[in-house]
């Protein structure tokens, strides 16, 4: 029997499609002979009692599951996600970096600093990458700190903004489309695959309104052997430039080609979203944490 800590903070328990996700991975847990416990941050003290660690929470190397990361890494105990991991994913200048290394497909993609950003720059940027160009912060997750600029004026006013919190900024030739490709990759093989409906009006999967709201569109979760050909290709050979853990790997198509968005580390997994026609994704994660 092993010994599964997942480690979770107040705000995944309160989320009650995550919180059921985690449920349906305990019982499967259970019912392949192991113990599954939740592992608060008061907690992680317990951690190198554990035979592999699971991190539902937000992982910036800044938080605490980064610390529960690195703490499972150096007692030698199997862990998603991996610190290394973390740090590419968390930083998406480091991320483009080694996916540009492992030859994955991405949209045009400029990375500048402070010092460069101007007038003539921004000119040159449209120039080069068409209008708009989505401007991206590198340490930003669920959509924030990621917007469209369609003139130099606001490539300035946006960049202005975002190097408030960084040195280096992201640029993006924008690729239109009505969906996002998820596609779930767990020790380099695809566990999940699911269409991120864009909602009417907008542009990414996840906005925020002025008043805090979040608004998003349905996941439509497909069967791994009806994804189109060549995205679920496309989607390992990103995960694999980052590591062999867990990753959700976001893809746009236009026609028969498939470009990388992003990678990310602690992909979201929820009851009835990712799971719904891919169920045996628990038992996998529990065999690759938990090996016999």
């Amino acid at each position: 029997m092993g010994q599964l800590g997942i480690y979770v903070e107040r705000y995944t328990i309160s989320n009650a499609d995550e919180m059921n996700a985690l449920m349906r991975l305990s019982q499967v847990a259970r019912k392949l002979g192991h113990r599954a416990d939740f592992v608060f941050r008061p907690d992680m003290y317990k951690i190198p009692q554990y035979n592999a660690i699971y991190i539902r929470a937000l992982t910036d190397p800044l938080n605490s599951a980064y610390v529960a990361a690195r703490t499972a890494d150096m007692h030698g105990i199997r862990v998603i996600d991996d610190p290394e991991s973390i740090r590419i994913c968390c930083d998406k200048v480091n991320m483009y970096r080694h996916l540009l290394r492992g030859d994955v497909p991405i949209p045009e993609t400029r990375v500048f600093d402070r010092s460069e950003v101007g007038r003539q720059a921004a000119e040159q940027l449209l120039d080069e990458l068409g209008a708009p160009v989505v401007i991206k912060a590198p340490n930003s997750s669920f959509s924030k700190l990621v917007e469209r600029a369609r003139t130099p004026e606001e490539i300035l006013t946006v960049s202005k903004r975002f190097f408030r919190r960084a040195d280096r900024i992201v640029a993006q030739r924008f690729v239109q489309s009505s969906f996002d490709w998820r596609v779930g990759v767990l020790g380099g093989e695809p566990l999940y695959v699911c269409q991120y409906v864009i909602p009417k009006r907008h542009w990414k999967i996840l906005t925020y309104t002025p008043q805090g709201r979040t608004v998003y569109g349905p996941v439509k979760s497909i069967p791994l052997e009806q994804a189109p050909k060549g995205l679920l290709e496309c989607a390992v050979k990103a995960a694999n430039a980052i590591g062999g853990g867990l990753y959700g790997v976001d893809l746009k198509q236009t026609n028969d080609h498939f470009v990388v968005i992003e990678v990310n580390d602690n992909p979201t997994i929820n009851a009835g979203d990712e799971d719904q026609v891919n169920g045996d994704l628990y038992e996998r994660l529990i065999r690759f944490l938990l090996p016999s």
